[in-house]
């Protein structure tokens, strides 16, 4: 069933606490989860454990011509001076999500391809060989980058799970295209191991899929949701924690359906203000986790602190 993007979906009383880290949460037999290591950090969902895993970090200069389409030098300047950050450069996080729901290990995107994934992993004490599901959010360098390690599967026993219209896409590019060669070379392969979901279906039991597209044709980000406490991973929604929030019609260079991306943006972090939901955005801050609150006529993301501790 789908999930409908309205207050119609009430929090019970856990609302304004739905997730705590755990000390050191069973991910699988035998392995405990480091929760607050620099590169794995773990959260509690109800009955499932979260874990999301730092790939990467760099700088990268030309802020705005990335993130602020349609705003003046002024104005960017402004939220930028507002918020103590440059309006020059950015920093990028990479952050795949690992959930644990108590009987199969399902992993949101694969990072770099530079040998993070395998590292943070391991800090959560997980081979990529324990990885049941492997779904991928979209098709970016960024998030299939770590699908195959030396041209084999990195996750040798996982099955892949991602939307048709992105995998038609990407995969219908000519040669010479960046990253349809990439999914020639990292997705296609895997191809026969693949099943694609709609808006609205389940990947697995408390893992739904919801249709985002404007980043990327088939953009999906998905609601996560166990013994009444919800989350959702927006992966591309919002690519950064200041402007993409404080004003989601800013156009960012990256999104390839502008004015779909942008109302996918409003919609999801209005549900997300609206219903204090959690979230946990791809290219957030690491540990990457947060909540949204209504400010103006746009939004701020509020970092995980203290108040997911347990």
């Amino acid at each position: 069933m789908a999930i409908k993007l309205t207050r119609r979906r009430a929090l019970g009383a856990a609302a304004s606490l739905p997730f705590a880290a755990a000390a050191a949460p069973v991910l699988a037999a035998g392995t405990e989860t480091k929760a607050n290591s620099t590169v794995a950090k773990s959260f509690k969902l109800g009955d499932f454990t979260v874990t999301t895993l730092l790939d990467g970090s760099l700088p990268r200069d030309g802020a705005k011509e990335i993130f602020g389409g349609g705003a003046t030098d002024e104005e960017f300047a402004k939220v930028s001076a507002e918020n103590f950050i440059s309006a020059d450069a950015a920093q990028f996080f990479f952050t795949p999500t690992l959930v644990n729901t108590g009987s199969e290990l399902v992993l949101f995107d694969t990072g770099l391809g530079q040998g993070g994934i395998q590292a943070a992993l391991a800090d959560a004490g997980v081979t990529p060989d324990q990885i049941d599901v492997v779904v991928l959010t979209h098709m970016h360098p960024d998030h299939i980058g770590g699908m195959t390690t030396n041209d084999a599967a990195t996750f040798a026993n996982a099955r892949y799970v991602t939307a048709a219209p992105e995998y038609d896409f990407w995969s219908a590019q000519e040669a010479g295209n960046r990253v349809g060669d990439l999914v020639a070379s990292k997705v296609t392969p895997l191809a026969e191991k693949m099943t694609f979901v709609e808006d609205g279906a389940d990947v697995v039991s408390g893992v739904t899929a919801m249709a985002t597209y404007g980043h990327t044709p088939g953009h999906m980000v998905y609601h996560l949701e166990s013994n009444g406490q919800r989350l959702i991973l927006t992966a591309d929604l919002a690519n950064h924690y200041v402007w993409s929030f404080a004003h989601p019609e800013w156009e960012v260079r990256f999104d390839m359906d502008k004015a779909a991306a942008t109302q996918a943006r409003r919609k999801i972090l209005g549900l997300l203000a609206a219903d204090k939901v959690p979230m946990i955005g791809y290219h957030m801050p690491f540990p990457a986790a947060g909540y949204v609150e209504t400010r103006g006529d746009g939004y701020r993301f509020v970092p995980v602190s203290y108040q997911m501790m347990g």
